[in-house]
């Protein structure tokens, strides 16, 4: 594997055991089961052990939004705090731009954490006697970065979050999507290749929340950084994600882009958290076209394989003349353009 081709996370066989004696258990387990994780979790369950992650293999990779998602107790904040080493894993490989973190040293890690990796958690951690500039650049102070240099660091970041204004004020001012927008920029300040985002923004209220949502994907258009995020919210995965692990028990069930996960779950779990989901919104017509070039009609509504379904059929619509609308008794008491019946069905994702 090349440079260039180097995923930013490689995790191989990734197993968190929790439970006294969970190395040698779990080492025992799968050489008596042939490596077969099912019976080894299972033998690990009979011992009293819980195998929180379970045999997780993936890749994230450079300038990807991984997106990982489950119930809650599904196993998902153990497997980022696994890669992320907070937690040692019990069995496994994780590789960190190619470089196997696992047993690393303190020292290595503290490094790692300081100059590579950006975390942003569900609860904010703010100081509450720092202002808004002091907690993000508090990271770089860390660092011995100079305090002209990090005061300008934190500037750059606070503008990039929307918080120009409120260099100066304290936590204890900020609303909650303020705060955690203070918590994402003072990860972003030491500009991390890599960044972990445990549900980040689950305690908002829904529409801080979406626009939060929306501000973060504008921050990586910009920015382009490796990141996996958590979440339990199947609309807020497929909005944000490039591609999407599910998991449940431990167990990684499906990755696969919004659209495979939409339309191709792999089983009855995947499929419940995706059935009341609006298919046209995240379907996109590369996945209902027809390769090649057949016999075409007259019309050209100019769509494009990227394009959503929802988006599609509203511009084929358009081609269509105005129907008649009939009340009760058969009277003709309208008309509607197709397209607006299209268009009444779309959401507004601006």
């Amino acid at each position: 594997m090349t440079e260039a081709t180097t995923p930013a996370i490689t995790c191989q066989n990734l197993w968190q055991v929790f439970g006294p004696g969970a190395n040698d258990a779990l080492a025992e387990a799968l050489a008596r089961s042939g490596g077969d994780a099912e019976a080894a979790a299972a033998e690990l369950r009979d011992k009293g052990l819980i195998p929180a992650v379970q045999d997780a293999s993936f890749e994230v990779r450079e300038g990807e939004l991984f997106v990982i998602m489950g119930l809650s107790g599904s196993g998902k904040s153990t497997l980022i705090r696994c890669i992320s080493q907070l937690l040692p894993g019990t069995g496994g490989e994780i590789r960190i731009e190619g470089d196997n973190v696992v047993g690393a040293s303190k020292k290595r890690l503290t490094e790692l954490r300081r100059r590579k990796l950006g975390m942003v958690f569900q609860h904010f951690g703010l100081f509450p006697h720092m202002t808004v500039a002091e907690n993000v650049a508090y990271p770089l102070k860390v660092q011995g970065v100079g305090r002209k240099e990090r005061r300008a660091r934190a500037q750059e970041v606070i503008s990039l979050v929307g918080l120009e204004g409120r260099e100066d004020s304290f936590p204890r001012q900020l609303s909650g999507g303020q705060r955690q927008r203070v918590g994402i920029a003072r990860s972003l300040a030491v500009n991390p290749d890599i960044w972990f985002l445990d549900e980040p923004f689950s305690a908002l209220d829904p529409l801080i929340r979406r626009q939060l949502q929306d501000e973060f994907l504008r921050i990586q258009a910009t920015l382009k950084k490796s990141i996996v995020f958590i979440t339990h919210d199947i609309a807020e995965a497929l909005k944000l994600a490039d591609r999407i692990a599910i998991m449940r028990d431990g167990k990684i069930v499906q990755i696969g882009t919004p659209t495979e996960i939409v339309l191709n779950p792999v089983d009855d779990y995947v499929r419940e958290f995706s059935k009341d989901v609006a298919k046209g919104r995240h379907a996109k017509v590369a996945s209902v076209m027809r390769a090649g070039v057949e016999e075409q009609g007259p019309d050209d509504p100019g769509l494009t394989a990227g394009m959503t379904l929802d988006t599609a059929l509203a511009r084929c619509m358009q081609l269509y003349q105005p129907v008649p609308v009939r009340d009760a008794s058969g009277a003709i008491v309208g008309t509607v353009q197709p397209s607006d019946l299209a268009a009444a069905l779309q959401v507004d994702d601006t």
